[in-house]
């Protein structure tokens, strides 16, 4: 119990937001020492933590807590005196495995339904999230083996030795998640050093990447790809460190020698950061964040659902923080309301439908009026659109290479996709 509340008072803040604290081998040890009642105790008693001292949690969430731990206990000892024949070491041995296992899961189990109730989350989330900490748990077990018997054979102080190795495993979660946080916070700062180029995109990128991870909680992503959209959201525009400041910061319009240098920016990023493998599931998003669901972006003019679910959601986060703050191009920006009145007015040209529906779901459109789904419009063929720029227009046809859909027009360079920076008409332009 001395051991488990020494283990419960310094817990390890996870990524996540979930706390993770090495109890675990004080209480399966209980489980093998003292049955069911014994590790009943050793659990709740145990693991009082000093921010439920200090009150910092309330009294419904310490009880919450205490059942999360106490349930799962009596269940796995119980499960341990199942075994026969625990007078052989081996078998003991892995009874106490079996035991530690299901202790673990079913804690992982009642946690992930008390924090999905309390969240408005999937448990299946809340459990994949706890899925890292699971194996790093169960390697405690045989630890959790060794104290029982050094209990049994040498005496209660021998168990004290334990101490160290539990302190060093401590030590040794606390600096993943310091490595983990110093890569994020260099990550953030590139990132920002990139957008204060221009004092006019100063903090778009933290904007992007906070909208695309809302975004991606609507839509149900996984962690790895929510991580994936935290990082990419601060590194999509990374690419923009190899664009002249002449071009970069140019106020009129971009020529079309300009304009290709501005595009290639996708393709430098992603380059830039393929030589960093940590970061390869935030490649896709940064090379084709500026694709066109109708298949006019760039760099590849990728169509609908071949582009990256993760690059089409960046790229819905990108346009609607452009739009609604202020650029050279235009000094007065939209407000959230005409802004997402863009989104839906493009949604299927330029942006994927399914993932401007998530969007209204989040915080950054509560209290907007949504204007729904555009009605079906048709799509002018290839063979129209050659007809219409050789002089004869036919019905649906584009008249000129800047067509008007929607009352808004969207300037379309040959072989050079959209606009980029703004500096054509479309409003909803990403930055």
């Amino acid at each position: 119990m001395g051991l488990a509340i020494i283990a419960s008072s310094v817990p390890v803040l996870l990524p996540n937001g979930s706390y993770l604290d090495l109890a675990f081998a004080p209480i399966v040890a209980s489980m093998s020492l003292g049955g069911p009642v014994a590790a009943a105790w050793v659990s709740m008693v145990g693991t009082t933590q000093l921010r439920e001292l200090r009150r910092q949690v309330p009294w419904y969430g310490i009880l919450a807590n205490r059942c999360a731990i106490a349930s799962p206990t009596v269940l796995g000892a119980l499960t341990l005196q199942l075994f026969p024949y625990r007078d052989i070491p081996l078998v003991d041995f892995v009874a106490t495995l079996v035991a530690g296992s299901c202790y673990f899961t079913l804690n992982i189990l009642v946690t992930a339904l008390i924090v999905s109730l309390r969240d408005k989350q999937s448990t299946w989330h809340q459990v994949r999230s706890s899925g890292g900490a699971y194996l790093n748990m169960l390697a405690l077990a045989p630890i959790a083996w060794l104290m029982a018997q050094i209990y049994m054979t040498a005496g209660w102080w021998a168990v004290l030795l334990f101490a160290m190795p539990l302190y060093t495993t401590r030590i040794a979660y606390t600096r993943f998640v310091e490595v983990r946080e110093m890569f994020t916070q260099t990550v953030s700062s590139l990132a920002e050093a990139v957008d204060k180029r221009d004092t006019f995109t100063s903090g778009h990128s933290q904007q992007v990447q906070k909208i695309s991870v809302d975004i991606g909680k609507a839509m149900k992503c996984s962690d790895d790809e929510i991580e994936a959209l935290e990082w990419g959201g601060l590194l999509h525009d990374i690419g923009k460190i190899g664009v002249p400041d002449s071009v970069l910061l140019k106020q009129e319009r971009l020529t079309r020698e300009e304009r290709m240098v501005m595009n290639s920016h996708p393709k430098l990023g992603a380059d830039i950061i393929a030589p960093v493998k940590r970061l390869a599931p935030e490649i896709p998003i940064i090379l084709h964040h500026h694709e066109w669901f109708n298949g006019s972006g760039y760099p590849d003019r990728l169509v609908a659902d071949e582009i990256p679910k993760l690059a089409r959601i960046l790229h819905v986060a990108d346009a609607f923080e452009a739009m609604t703050a202020a650029r050279p191009y235009r000094m007065t920006p939209l407000t959230p309301g005409q802004a997402l009145a863009e989104l839906r007015k493009f949604g299927g040209i330029q942006f994927d439908p399914a993932v401007v529906d998530a969007f209204v779901k989040t915080r950054w459109a509560a209290g907007l009026t949504d204007p729904g789904r555009p009605s079906v419009r048709e799509v002018p063929l290839i063979g129209q659109a050659a007809g219409g720029l050789s002089g004869g227009v036919p019905a649906g046809g584009m008249a000129s290479a800047g067509t008007t859909i929607g009352g808004s027009t969207i300037e379309a360079t040959p072989g050079q996709g959209p606009a980029p920076n703004g500096k054509g008409s479309l409003s909803a332009e990403p930055a």
